[in-house]
């Protein structure tokens, strides 16, 4: 008996700055973001993708990735996506790329990762704010006591 559909195992997702192509075709993707450090409230992010691959699945699916604010009930950005895998054995790899996000105010941030209607992962994204560090530092001072 063969299967006609089994839900797909999100293999990785990851929040980063950006996604390319190699001539090869493989993918490689630049800056991975660990939090958003910046120097003041409000700021607008220029460009944010999610990288997600899906895998171990049979069949059609409608892929939907959120980025919800820090009082997790306001969604930002929402990107849908449709894939489908012939064989368990493939995989399956999204970039939805998010432009001009404004973040209001510190907080953390999430990530949502759904494929049709399950959630398959919601991961925090903390927004700080920091003053830029000095291209050139102070030299210590010296105590002459």
């Amino acid at each position: 008996m063969n299967a006609t559909r089994i839900l797909p195992d999100l293999q990785a997702s990851l929040l980063c700055e950006e996604v390319r192509q190699e001539a090869n075709g493989n993918l490689f993707i630049i800056g991975v973001v660990n939090l958003i450090r910046v120097p003041q409230f409000p700021i607008v992010a220029g460009r944010l993708c999610v990288f997600n691959r899906w895998t171990a699945g049979v069949g059609r699916f409608l892929e939907q990735v959120k980025l919800i604010g820090a009082d997790q009930m306001t969604t930002l950005r929402k990107g849908e996506m449709k894939f489908e895998l012939k064989d368990p054995s493939l995989h399956s790899t999204s970039v939805l790329v998010f432009g001009n996000v404004e973040f209001k105010a510190p907080g953390n941030y999430f990530v949502e990762v759904v494929v049709d209607d399950v959630m398959k992962l919601r991961y925090p994204i903390p927004v700080i704010q920091a003053p830029p560090q000095s291209q050139n530092p102070a030299p210590p001072v010296e105590n002459k006591a």
